[in-house]
């Protein structure tokens, strides 16, 4: 069956120079972009729950925008006024300059990594172990921060500020693909809650990450396409040498 319709369980990129958009015009396929999950904040009363005080960290650790919504997003909702003092360390560039929605951006303040991997972000938290820090994290998470922090000897506060949920289909919305693309376990576990009967018959499906190719196995589904590999190194080049092949046949 050739591919036409393909689900990307993602939200739409930003950019118009998205290699999505070449390889729909490419191929002449309808590529479609919708989250099977979505992160939503705690509530104010989830939050303190966990007895923790915003106002006794003087630094915090953000992995992502996501980390940096949700935290600004509970300190309005909790009314804590954050101080000019505070330091934000974040894992990049591009996550610190994010920092911008909310507060005043002040250089010597914020401090980030330049590869993305919190170990790289470490040595600037060490330099300052005299701060407090807060490290806000989703309801899933490992705890390869904390063991970092707890072995560079570093005060911290891990505090669960926001949610992966399901982000369900409506009864209306049409269901007509022809492969699917998912980028986390939580969306193998979105498709089985939104069509718990779901037939996949010959819609295909395809991963990015061991993990998330190993929910669609535990699912008892086909995985059809499996990223990245030496010759893909990214989905969209693997899901672009993917259709080449299978609308050929």
């Amino acid at each position: 069956m050739k591919i036409k319709k393909v689900l990307v369980s993602q939200p739409k990129p930003a950019s118009d120079k998205s290699p999505y958009y070449d390889i729909a015009e490419k191929y002449g396929v309808e590529v479609v972009f919708r989250p099977f999950i979505k992160v939503e904040s705690l509530s104010a009363k989830e939050f303190r729950q966990q007895k923790v005080s915003i106002l006794e960290h003087t630094a915090v650790v953000f992995t992502s925008r996501h980390a940096i919504d949700h935290f600004f997003h509970l300190c309005g909702e909790l009314r804590v006024t954050i101080p000019e003092t505070m330091k934000y360390f974040c894992v990049t560039e591009s996550v610190a300059l994010y920092i911008q929605k909310y507060v005043q951006y002040r250089k010597r303040k914020i401090f980030f990594g330049n590869n993305g991997k919190f170990d790289d972000l470490l040595p600037a938290i060490i330099k300052h172990k005299t701060e407090k820090y807060l490290v806000p994290m989703s309801d899933v998470h490992n705890d390869d921060i904390k063991n970092a922090l707890d072995k560079g000897k570093v005060q911290h506060t891990e505090v669960v500020m926001y949610r992966t949920v399901s982000n369900d289909f409506t009864a209306d919305e049409p269901f007509d693909y022809d492969m699917l693309i998912f980028f986390s376990p939580a969306g193998v576990a979105s498709l089985q809650k939104n069509f718990p009967n779901f037939d996949q018959g010959d819609i295909k499906i395809g991963t990015f990450g061991s993990t998330t190719a190993q929910a669609v196995r535990d699912a008892g589904l086909r995985l059809d396409l499996e990223a990245p590999t030496v010759q893909a190194p990214s989905m969209t080049a693997a899901l672009d040498m993917f259709i080449k092949e299978n609308n050929k046949k």
